[in-house]
């Protein structure tokens, strides 16, 4: 019961309702705020029809309004269950988004009326989106007369690097079905593929705004930054003004705000207002990371990879619009990364070396596998360098995947893509992530690292992760995943076990520690600790069991419950400062030094004082470079004190027998305050040095 436009517009011109008929007229000249009018006016005139709320509702969802279209296909559903226009409507709203409610919706359209020619084009395209290659290979061939079907058979055997003339050659020049096809390579991250079919498609219809938009920003992705600006703005000029393409031109126009540093092995790219700052850290993380797995992986990057740091995270988001599955943090595009600053988030909540390293290892991995590799190898390579590099960074075990594990929501390997493309239950992509990287970990613990390697090189052609899975590991993936799954419940074994204890238990010791009732607390909080080690996020019971352990005069206990706090990853700035003023009261200038550190991965930015005692600590150890590093820091933090600054600058060069720099520096104080005598008697120190000696 296929259901053409012209079909649906029957009722209406034989009963002499034009407005319908000049909505569409209108709709096809692109004058759309008329033909809303119109189809306003058409639904007034006959408000039982379902068919015209779809035909609205579709030109809502092409002009960039979802929720309106959405409203649009329900009322159709009231007036008419089940109506198979209304429910492909709704699929097209959710496959936007990736939701898994996509597919149902279009499967239901199906259900009612299995010639509906548009549906089966649509789920074809989100089988494939999960890569089930077989299943929407299947779904297409059964309307071949459709060049959006072949568009799809054809895309099938593009990623599987296997020669589409066949299909191609029936779709003939067909613009859309080149622009889906792009799509599909954007979606495995072949950002050059889909960058020749978008240019394609726009050969075929130089009027095909939508292909121009995702061309532009796919330019965006790989860096063609000139060419981008121009393909967007041609785009919207022409009425295309979608969120992603105005959004993608203002972080364009957003770059000249931004000071971008070159170096040999990389560009990084960070905002004027904490460039100075971020700039040391960022650098030194980036040589570590690069030198790190230019060892580890065995791959020389084809050129100097770009990372762009936003401080403001809706910029960032731009960067990743129309992407499934990626953690909200950073993106990969090839040789380009884009990640959140440590300012773009909240204090604590976002350690921003570990996210940088991950994303690093996602350029390794791309240019190892020729952008071949499947998401969840990628991402739990990425995930498991996280912790590799330091076993305080990388996320830790939430109550969402306890939730999961509980609930043996876990996926099977040869599966475990489709937890991040459309995900069926709320946190199934964080689950997904944990559990990509606990893969990778569990591989390397009983195979060792080579194995990983071997599993990169046989991802570097199109392959599968069942036939990896059995000639790397040599064994069948359900034997796979019943061993793993038997290891990461051993792994995680007491919180799986003590999770609904600790559920009723952790709200009862937050009451006791609001009211200072020190003896509960000192009870509850290690058992708590020992049911869930992992749980260091808001109301932990590290944290007030050392808050107990103050209160009783007991500095040696509180240390320990914050050692083991930082241990397992908490972030909390001022947590980690209080651990540093502990290890300062003991004496141990070492420790709190060290632990002082791990905020420069965490929250460097807005934090004056945090530098400043960094700074003090450094000198106290003799460790003048660091010092004189965390005193510009201080400058960079737009210091009221700028004259004492500058002085232990110079103070620190003097040390690293830098004269001249001291010098520069203490003159820069004196510039500012010239009284300060601190200074002036420094600066005679320093000419002191430099007088020649007698003969």
């Amino acid at each position: 019961m296929k259901l053409p436009a012209l079909f649906l517009l029957l009722p209406l011109v034989a009963c002499g309702q034009n407005p319908a008929q000049q909505a569409e007229v209108l709709w096809k000249q692109g004058r759309y705020k008329e033909a809303g009018a119109a189809f306003s006016a058409a639904v007034k005139a006959d408000p039982k029809n379902p068919a015209l709320r779809v035909r609205w509702g579709l030109l809502l969802l092409e002009r960039f309004n979802p929720g309106e279209a959405s409203d649009l296909f329900n009322e159709a559903l009231e007036i008419q269950k089940d109506f198979p226009p209304a429910l492909l409507g709704l699929a097209r709203v959710y496959a936007e988004d990736f939701e898994q409610r996509a597919v149902g919706y279009a499967q239901r359209a199906l259900e009612k009326d299995p010639e509906f020619v548009e549906a089966r084009e649509l789920y074809a395209n989100l089988l494939l989106e999960d890569r089930n290659d077989k299943a929407a290979a299947a779904e297409a061939l059964k309307i071949q007369s459709s060049k959006n079907a072949l568009a799809v058979l054809a895309a099938i055997d593009l990623l599987q690097d296997k020669d589409a003339s066949q299909w191609l050659t029936k779709m003939g020049p067909h613009a859309e079905g080149y622009a889906r096809i792009a799509r599909h390579f954007v979606l495995n991250r072949r950002y050059e593929e889909a960058i020749a079919n978008y240019r394609k498609a726009l050969e075929i219809d130089p009027g095909m705004q939508k292909a121009r938009s995702e061309l532009g920003i796919n330019l965006m992705r790989v860096g063609e930054d000139a060419e981008a600006r121009q393909v967007l703005v041609q785009a919207y000029e022409a009425g295309y003004t979608n969120a992603a393409t105005a959004n993608s031109l203002k972080v364009l126009d957003s770059y000249k705000n931004f000071i971008v540093y070159k170096e040999p092995r990389f560009v990084l790219r960070l905002h004027k207002n904490e460039a100075a700052l971020l700039r040391p850290y960022f650098t030194r993380e980036m040589s570590r990371a690069l030198q790190t797995y230019d060892r580890k992986y065995g791959v020389k990057l084809p050129g100097p990879v770009t990372v762009e740091v936003y401080p403001d995270h809706e910029d960032f988001a731009v960067r990743t619009m129309g992407m499934p599955g990626l953690g909200a943090l950073g993106v990969t595009f090839g040789l380009s990364v884009a990640m959140d600053s440590p300012s773009a988030r909240k204090p604590g909540s976002f350690h921003w070396a570990s996210t940088l390293w991950h994303e690093l290892s996602h350029v390794y991995v791309l240019a190892a596998t020729n952008h071949r590799v499947p998401r969840w190898f990628t991402e739990g390579l990425a995930v498991h360098e996280e912790t590799a590099t330091d076993p305080e960074w990388g996320d830790r075990l939430s109550p969402e995947i306890i939730a999961a594990m509980k609930k043996n929501l876990l996926l099977p390997i040869a599966q475990l893509d489709r937890g991040f493309i459309r995900p069926s239950y709320r946190a199934q992509v964080v689950v997904s992530y944990f559990q990509a990287g606990r893969t990778c970990d569990y591989i390397q613990s009983r195979w060792g690292w080579d194995k990983l390697l071997e599993m990169i090189r046989a991802f570097s052609h199109v392959t599968t992760t069942a036939e990896v899975v059995e000639s790397a590991l040599g064994m069948k993936p359900e034997q796979f995943d019943k061993e793993f799954f038997e290891w990461l419940s051993k792994q995680h074994e007491a919180p799986l076990k003590n999770f609904e204890e600790w559920s009723k238990s952790i709200k009862p010791l937050n009451e006791a520690l609001k009211a200072k009732n020190w003896d509960e607390v000192s009870s509850a909080a290690p058992k708590l600790i020992t049911e869930y080690p992992d749980y260091v996020e808001a109301g932990n019971a590290y944290e007030a069991l050392a808050e107990a352990r103050i209160a009783k005069n007991d500095n040696s206990g509180a240390i320990k419950a914050l050692e083991s706090y930082a241990g397992h990853g908490g972030r909390n700035p001022a947590t980690l400062k209080h651990l540093a003023s502990l290890y300062e009261a003991a004496g141990n200038n070492n420790a709190a030094e060290q632990a002082l550190r791990r905020l420069l991965w965490i929250y460097p930015v807005r934090d004056e004082e945090l530098h400043r005692k960094l700074g003090t600590l450094r000198a106290s150890l003799g460790v003048w470079e660091g010092s004189a590093e965390e005193w510009q820091a201080v400058l960079e933090s737009r210091t009221v004190d700028r004259a004492g600054a500058h002085y232990e600058i110079a103070r620190a060069y003097q040390h690293l027998n830098r004269n001249e720099d001291a010098k520069d520096a203490v003159l820069a104080a004196l510039e500012e305050v010239p009284g300060y005598r601190p200074a002036q008697r420094l600066l005679l120190e320093l000419n002191k040095t430099e007088l020649p000696k007698k003969e």
